[in-house]
């Protein structure tokens, strides 16, 4: 039987760390209020009918330029380090890795996020990740930002679980073939099934009710110092298989729904493998008494 792979993708902000990653480091460098750099990046994303996204990177890139802070890919490498995560997510990783091996289940970790990409690779979680897919910016030869490379919005973040399930992971001129190519569900390096994603709100409704609807699981994790409100609305609206305090601690109801699903992941994979070996050894069945003329 092929090992099956559990791939578990996650939201960045408000999912594993606390709040936006922004906030942490960059937005107090200018010495800003979240609040009044999130209120102009609202403003000029109404006033230009611009993309959310590409506006707050572009506000990030005007408002240290005007403080004379440099940017490079090294300043938000650091500024990762100083990101807080929640309770047990230090540990999460490895010990859900664990628990799939132990079961025959490869379990593989990836992020789908809207921050920013950089900081993500600066944190002590990176590590981890099979893949990061978040924005970034591309910096000319001084190290200095010159255009945003990736934008990726709400909508946008569906693409990757595409990526995922096709095991088509990097972007260049030729995956785009490779990614848009009809490949059969059961040739797909991880089926829908096998996924779960992670999530804490609206930007993540495309990817969580994708992923649900193709017979995976989608969980919404809330702060716990904040309360369901905001999750219980996606569980109401049919977006997500469950909601659970952001808690990453061993036996956390975040752990015992995770670990429930990767026993589902693996017991469906048994059941599949059994069915295919039944199929073939019918077909053997039938082609032999086919080419047996006395047989009849």
């Amino acid at each position: 039987m092929t090992q099956p792979i559990a791939a578990l993708i996650y939201d960045f902000d408000k999912t594993l760390c606390t709040k936006d990653m922004q906030e942490y480091g960059f937005i107090p460098s200018l010495n800003m209020s979240s609040a009044a750099f999130w209120d102009e990046v609202r403003e000029m994303t109404n006033r230009e009918e611009m993309d959310g996204i590409l506006a707050y990177m572009y506000k990030m890139i005007k408002k240290a330029e005007e403080k004379n802070i440099p940017i490079t890919r090294q300043t938000f490498c650091r500024l990762g380090g100083g990101v807080e995560f929640f309770d047990g997510v230090l540990s999460w990783f490895e010990r859900i890795a664990e628990f799939g091996r132990a079961l025959g289940v490869q379990v593989e970790h990836y992020i789908i996020s809207s921050g920013i990409k950089e900081i993500i690779e600066g944190t002590e979680i990176a590590k981890h990740f099979k893949k990061i897919y978040a924005c970034e910016f591309m910096y000319d030869e001084l190290g200095k930002i010159c255009w945003p490379k990736y934008a990726i919005n709400y909508t946008a973040k569906t693409q990757f679980l595409f990526r995922i399930n096709k095991g088509v992971l990097t972007i260049d001129s030729q995956s785009a073939d490779q990614l848009n190519r009809y490949t059969p569900e059961d040739e797909r390096r991880v089926p829908f099934r096998n996924m779960i994603y992670i999530g804490d709100g609206l930007t993540d409704v495309p990817c969580m009710k994708l992923v649900k609807s193709n017979g995976g699981q989608s969980i919404a994790v809330f702060d716990p110092k904040k309360g369901p409100a905001s999750a219980s609305s996606l569980l109401k609206a049919d977006r997500v298989n469950y909601i659970v305090p952001a808690d990453y601690s061993p036996g956390s109801r975040l752990e015992d729904v995770v670990h429930a699903i990767v026993r589902k992941i693996q017991a469906e994979s048994e059941m599949l493998s059994y069915q295919r070996h039944e199929e073939e050894n019918l077909l053997h069945i039938a082609q032999a008494h086919a080419s047996d003329p006395a047989e009849g």
